[in-house]
């Protein structure tokens, strides 16, 4: 199975499918870059665990062939944690959403990063909690609208990659669901590095957060990701220049890769 070009479908469980996601939601193509980089990396599904907490990203483990978790809310990493440091042989990687990786589970979340575990977290970010009613997450945008925001967001969102660097990561990245082959490579780059690594990755929900912003079609969210990403060398750029920062703009790219020391590698 691993190995060979294309064959990522067969991480699927098909009896499992079809899905439950909504029409036009982007957590498929996460998935599907996930299983692709993960296929890429020669690994098979007995050597390999998928572990989630609660949301709609963390329903994804249970359409992979794989041993999988998934646990309570906020809490993958710690079960996560366990799994590596018990079997450090294993490959473990984390599916999570926003509300579930910055909210609940938010301090397991900097403390994985600062003991650096050897974890690739990938995180779907559709700004808001999708499962249980659209509720406004620590990503909700400034000024966005959700069922617990209904005058807009007033708090300043989590910047979850620069979070992630500054809490000592090995490799963190950020891109989205439009930029299908950067994410595939940014999700290879973290399984390959060892110590944790996130990978954001922003996705469309026209059904719980695009119809209250003005953006209810799919389409409408995919092209508002691909004309409002900035990559992270020119925001860089901008940022020594001194050039204001467009509110509404966001980096995408490859934040950080460094080799600090990390828990739960192969010796």
């Amino acid at each position: 199975m691993s190995g060979n070009p294309g064959s990522f479908q067969d991480w699927f469980r098909q009896d499992r499918l079809p899905h439950i996601y909504c029409t036009g939601c982007g957590n498929g193509t996460v998935i599907n870059c996930t299983l692709k980089a993960v296929d890429s990396m020669g690994w098979t599904p007995e050597d390999t665990v998928f572990i989630s907490g609660i949301g709609c990203s963390s329903r994804a483990p249970g359409y992979i062939v794989t041993d999988s978790l998934h646990t309570t809310h906020g809490r993958a990493i710690p079960f996560a944690t366990g799994v590596k440091l018990s079997r450090p042989d294993l490959h473990v990687v984390v599916f999570t959403g926003d509300g579930d990786l910055a909210a609940i589970g938010g301090n397991h979340f900097i403390h994985a990063c600062r003991r650096n575990i050897d974890l690739t977290v990938v995180c779907m970010n559709n700004y808001i909690y999708g499962m249980t009613g659209g509720q406004g997450s620590p990503c909700t945008p400034l000024g966005s609208v959700s069922t617990t925001t209904p005058y807009g967001c007033s708090e300043p969102p989590f910047d979850l990659s620069e979070l992630a660097v500054a809490a000592g990561a090995n490799h963190v990245a950020r891109w989205t669901s439009y930029h299908v082959r950067e994410l595939t490579r940014a999700v290879q780059d973290g399984l390959e590095t060892p110590g944790f690594s996130l990978i954001e990755a922003v996705v469309q929900c026209p059904t719980g957060y695009g119809r209250k912003n003005k953006l209810r079609e799919a389409q409408a969210m995919v092209d508002w990701m691909r004309d409002h990403a900035v990559l992270i060398k020119k925001w860089r750029r901008m940022e020594e220049e001194g050039t204001p920062l467009p509110p509404d703009r966001f980096p995408v790219g490859e934040f950080v890769r460094r080799s600090r020391p990390a828990m739960g590698v192969p010796k």
